[in-house]
């Protein structure tokens, strides 16, 4: 699975540790952050999301779903593509990691810049601070590259990765720079990289390889970009691939529903205003034609 995965994603060198799903990925990865720098500060950015368990929901920037509990861990949540701002939180010490998303899913696509990515590339490294890169929602071709951050060219201390592993199977895994040293005992699971979850994700690996899934998702993806920005009604068009917000100057829900009743066209939803679209990454070029033409017809409609 380890040699499989990192052929694919460039990243041959690095170890591969199994667990069961993004949130438990993310825990993994923290903590081995703090064991490697021996410091306990977490740097984030606003709007971001990285999983409902204790460390991982602390990092996540939404209040609503931490309990008591998730706020043991001391987060300071930084804006998006602004390096300065997180150069004056590692300034203040004892910052054991960055964990930042590919590409932010949850928040309405926001992507993070290959300036950014590299700027924050060269900061942790002189800082001595743990970059860890969240693609569990933006990997596995999803941006049309395997991993989000690749057009950055840099290589992360650490990659978590999940959703699109196991096209449905529940499976996680954290990539780790041979950098560190994962001593063992220091990262456990009770049935992380059982039998039948790598069967799976073995599965979608080889179905992607033969299908040219990421290639499909980069390709498709600017035709939508293309189109979509040449649509009126919509303020604006952001992402990568398959992985694309809409922002409208009004709520949504009424959109999604006429998409729903009149097209049988499902969508996501980011605020009020966002709809996200992460298609499936089979989506054929007459799909995604159907999807615009059917978005227009809508936009057109009073």
């Amino acid at each position: 699975m380890a040699q499989k995965l990192g052929a694919a994603c460039g990243l041959e060198d690095y170890a591969l540790f199994l667990c069961n799903s993004g949130a438990e990925a993310n825990e993994n990865a923290l903590k081995l952050a703090s064991f490697h720098t021996g410091k306990s500060r977490v740097i984030a950015f606003k709007k971001a999301f990285h999983g409902r368990t204790s460390a991982a929901v602390a990092a996540t920037d939404n209040p609503k779903i931490q309990a008591g509990v998730n706020k043991g861990l001391e987060v300071a949540f930084v804006p998006l593509n602004d390096l300065a701002a997180v150069e004056a939180e590692i300034a203040k010490g004892d910052v054991c990691a960055v964990i930042v998303e590919g590409i932010q899913g949850i928040a309405g696509i926001h992507v993070a810049e290959d300036a950014f990515l590299q700027g924050l590339d060269r900061l942790c490294r002189s800082s001595e601070v743990v970059l860890i890169l969240d693609e569990i929602q933006s990997g596995y071709g999803r941006s049309g590259h395997f991993f989000a951050f690749e057009p950055s060219g840099i290589q992360p201390h650490i990659v978590t990765t999940a959703k699109g592993m196991g096209n449905g199977f529940p499976i996680g895994g954290v990539l780790i720079s041979p950098e560190f040293k994962a001593e063992h005992g220091m990262l456990g699971t009770t049935f992380g990289g059982n039998y039948l979850a790598c069967a799976a994700a073995l599965g979608v690996l080889e179905v992607m390889e033969q299908q040219k899934l990421v290639e499909n998702a980069r390709a498709l993806g600017r035709v939508l970009m293309d189109e979509l920005k040449q649509l009126d009604g919509i303020r604006e068009v952001r992402g990568r691939g398959l992985m694309i917000g809409l922002a409208f100057d009004a709520p949504v829900a009424p959109l999604r529903k006429a998409l729903v009743d009149q097209y049988h066209i499902f969508t996501g939803v980011s605020s009020t205003n966002v709809i996200r679209l992460l298609p499936p990454l089979t989506l054929t070029e007459d799909m995604a034609r159907y999807f615009i033409n059917s978005l227009k017809a809508l936009l057109k409609t009073p």
